[in-house]
């Protein structure tokens, strides 16, 4: 396993982060642990986990997953060995359960946010603890277009640093980092930590892949320039980049098929483009999945390239990307797809 510094911080993160929101709907409690117990002897240091997993997000499992890593570290007594990530929610009408339906990052609802997700995951501490996403109009989650709304009521991010530095300072948050961010806002949160004032968030957490590499337009200069780098989250696309839904298939287990509907990538662009890295990745006796996630291992910007898997022996083959290399002849390949269909499924 290779190790990298996260941000500025004194922490040095495994290149591979164990991602964790199936645990508690696709997967047991058994089954999580089973993977974290594997992660471990793999030589990954680094889990990244959220109070709304499970995915998808309800009322019944919301904050499963933390628990299942809390009662992991009760059962192991390891919790030194890990370098463990959480995200507070954002804002938004689909989380009725959290917080009497109005979640933002404000001062009540980031301090009850820590406190609850310290109580399930059974720790005094939380080593990276993430915005998940902005407490504002942003173009997120497949929004290419900004649309400004000039009377937005929204927390201002001066006003989040100052409850994080609070928690900081309490011992109960040891670093902070961003999530689903725009160029505006990760700038915003690090000018704002000029000083030493407030807490400087140390890594963002977006989308990226090969199918997905919106990220490198502004955000990955922030990431060189600013030491705050990225934690790659969908790496695989959703398992697009897998190949196991070529064609059309949508295999029995799969996420499309449990959650019985079609996701981001499952567009005319998006599955042609996957279509050819899949061809690519087999031309040159490949797995498709390592040879994406190789891609997103290696790129300079990325500090963490974030797994999930429900099966151990899918959660190994992505492990072991980390020891895939891809020889330029691939690269140029995979660039040439790039510019025919750029970025299919933002």
């Amino acid at each position: 396993m290779h190790y990298r510094r996260l941000g500025r911080t004194d922490l040095h993160v495994s290149a591979i982060c164990l991602g964790t929101m199936t645990w508690g709907f696709q997967n047991t409690e058994a089954e999580g642990h089973a993977q974290m117990d594997y992660a471990l002897d793999q030589g990954i240091n680094f889990f990244d986990t959220a109070e709304m997993y499970a995915v998808p997000p309800t009322a019944e499992t919301y904050g499963t997953t933390e628990t299942i890593i809390g009662t992991w570290f009760a059962e192991r007594g390891n919790r030194d060995k890990v370098v463990l990530a959480s995200k507070a929610v954002g804002p938004g009408e689909r989380f009725p359960f959290v917080r009497n339906g109005n979640p933002r990052l404000d001062r009540p609802n980031i301090t009850a946010a820590v406190e609850t997700s310290l109580q399930r995951l059974q720790t005094d501490y939380i080593d990276l603890y993430q915005l998940h996403w902005p407490n504002r109009g942003a173009n997120i989650f497949g929004a290419l277009g900004y649309t400004h709304d000039p009377g937005e009521d929204f927390v201002h991010p001066e006003e989040t640093l100052e409850v994080l530095n609070d928690l900081v300072t309490a011992g109960k948050i040891r670093h902070i980092g961003l999530s689903n961010e725009t160029p505006w806002g990760a700038m915003t949160f690090l000018q704002a930590a000029d000083g030493d004032r407030w807490p400087r968030a140390a890594s963002i957490q977006n989308p990226y892949s090969l199918l997905n590499r919106t990220y490198e337009i502004g955000l990955a200069e922030v990431s060189m320039r600013e030491d705050c780098g990225l934690l790659a989250y969908s790496p695989l696309a959703g398992g697009f980049l897998s190949g196991k839904y070529a064609g059309g298939a949508w295999p029995s287990g799969s996420r499309l098929a449990v959650f019985n509907q079609p996701s981001r990538y499952t567009t005319k662009n998006g599955e042609a483009a996957m279509e050819r890295y899949v061809e690519i990745a087999r031309r040159y006796d490949l797995d498709p999945a390592q040879m994406a996630l190789a891609y997103v291992n290696h790129r300079p910007f990325v500090t963490s390239t974030i797994i999930g898997a429900t099966m151990l022996p899918q959660l190994a083959a992505d492990i072991a990307s980390i020891d895939v290399t891809l020889d330029d002849e691939v690269l140029a390949e995979i660039e040439q797809v790039h510019e025919d269909l750029p970025n299919p499924c933002p």
